[in-house]
């Protein structure tokens, strides 16, 4: 038996979230650019739970936006997914099964670009969402009449011009834009490209002025780990206990983050928003970005290499070696969280970091930390530097866990190159490093007459880094004496050695 709207009197409540009937006849208020899990399991689940709710009462009208695979599943399907919730959360484990009517339709854009427009011009749509991944949105100067226009933000000023039209310039068309992709300041970013698309069109100062009256651009912030489709053992196990199939079926941690900047205006129309605390709309998103980037991206990004070199495959089995988990524990709460470039109470950064914990620990994930070393060194540039650079600031001290993390990024990069790729591995471990910048540690390394020289060399290199690490008084001896540990003990007697000589393992 299959997911769909006919089968779902066939399907057993109990552990099974299954939509009421009367959630299909809602009237469709949202338009969105994206057929994705992410955007399935967070900004579709905040409006599916709030429909339960009887407060945003709006569906969803999806259009896909690449020629990439098909919506044959969304068809047969009825556009009915589950999410299957899976993790921990305040320490207890959360295991829930949704079967998600929020989306009403899927269009693809190049096969009926028409009825995108055509839906562009109903007085229900308020809400426009898009997950375009971050390099949808840029300027592509292109005529919007295209059927379809090429780029994201040419489609989306073709969706916002007809509606213009329709409703010939008044406020009764006004809307709310939520990009969520992957970018700082991405509302603004894409209102930017979207007002220059209209001049290049031509398309009048009466739409620019409507355009920036009646439309609102809120930059967000998702934060979600959702791994998408399960393998096939696990997408078996679950279909059994669920008694059904599902094409559609994705997984995602409990632990669930859409802050929006927005007006209080903005907030009447995302009214979806009331149903679920993960949903935060405010004047300001900006601590919320700093909050996840560093104590989240920036554990990752400290702890990937001396998990890899340690042996260890998976963030939850990270959690489970005692050594890492201590140093993941002590890098958030003693040195990330007082060194973020932001103000922000230690309560919050000390409660964010328990759910970071949480979510690393959670068993129904595999997260790979190989994966999460994929362009290591430009996120060491973005994520740590800041917080190494503010932490010697404000405490005139080495950050020792940032330095260890430091020099195991280094000895990470050690690489030998063979067919244009670069290898990294001692004591029996072989990995990919995939990295812009491999060659550049891979020529550094071999042009040293020595592994202190290899050290000094990058450690020198103002235009690599885009600073001068050197004024940081300490930090090279630091990494250095942490980096000759690992070369002569191992990542993992070395982290016991200089972190925790007194703890016991």
């Amino acid at each position: 038996m299959i997911l769909s709207k006919e089968n779902l009197k066939n399907i057993k409540g109990g552990s099974i979230l299954v939509p009421e009937a009367s959630l299909f006849d809602l009237p469709e208020k949202v338009l969105q650019f994206g057929t994705g899990v992410l955007l399935r399991a967070l900004p579709d689940y905040f409006i599916d739970k709030a429909n339960r709710q009887g407060i945003f009462n709006g569906r969803i009208v999806v259009v896909k936006s690449t020629s990439n695979g098909g919506i044959s599943a969304f068809e047969q399907q009825d556009n009915l997914y589950t999410l299957c919730v899976r993790g921990i959360e305040d320490g207890k484990t959360v295991e829930e099964n949704i079967i998600s009517s929020a989306i009403s339709r899927v269009i693809t854009a190049d096969q009926d670009w028409l009825s995108v427009l055509e839906f562009a011009q109903n007085p229900e749509l308020k809400v426009i969402i898009s997950n375009t991944t971050e390099v949808g949105i840029a300027l592509v100067k292109e005529q919007i009449t295209q059927n379809p226009p090429a780029s994201f933000p040419a489609k989306l000023l073709a969706v916002l011009y007809e509606r213009y039209k329709k409703f010939k310039g008044h406020s009764e068309g006004s809307l709310v834009v939520v990009p969520t992709e992957l970018l700082p300041d991405n509302g603004k970013k894409l209102e930017s490209i979207v007002q220059e698309l209209a001049r290049f069109n031509e398309l009048g100062d009466g739409f620019l002025s409507w355009l920036h009256l009646n439309v609102e651009f809120c930059s967000s912030l998702v934060d979600r780990i959702v791994p998408g489709k399960p393998d096939p053992a696990t997408l078996a196990a679950l279909e059994k206990e669920l008694g059904y199939e599902d094409q559609l079926l994705s997984m995602a941690e409990p632990y669930r983050l859409w802050a929006i900047e927005g007006s209080k205006h903005a907030a009447s129309l995302l009214s979806f928003g009331e149903a679920d605390a993960g949903v935060v709309i405010t004047d300001d998103i900006e601590r919320f970005r700093e909050l996840k980037v560093r104590l989240l991206n920036g554990t990752h990004t400290l702890s990937c290499g001396i998990a890899v070199l340690a042996g260890i495959d998976t963030v939850k089995n990270g959690m489970t070696d005692q050594s890492l988990k201590a140093y993941i524990k002590e890098l958030m709460e003693l040195e990330i969280g007082p060194a973020i470039p932001y103000k922000i109470e230690k309560e919050a950064t000390l409660a964010f970091s328990n759910t970071v914990s949480d979510r690393f620990a959670n068993p129904f994930i595999e997260h790979l930390w190989i994966n999460i070393t994929v362009q290591y060194s430009m996120k060491m540039k973005i994520r740590i530097l800041p917080l190494l650079i503010n932490y010697q600031k404000l405490f005139q001290a080495v950050p020792q866990h940032i330095a260890f993390g430091f020099a195991a990024f280094l000895f990470f990069m050690k690489s030998e190159e063979k067919d244009g790729k670069y290898y990294g591995g001692s004591d029996g471990l072989h990995y990919l490093i995939n990295d812009d910048s491999a060659a550049y540690f891979n020529e550094k390394l071999h042009a040293a007459p020595s592994e202190q020289a290899y050290l000094d060399t990058v450690f020198d290199d103002k235009a690599f880094w885009g600073t001068d690490l050197n004024v940081l008084a300490g930090f090279k001896e630091a990494v250095s004496s942490y980096y000759g540990s690992i070369q002569q003990d191992g990542v993992k007697q070395a982290i016991k050695k200089n972190l925790f000589p007194k703890k016991e393992h």
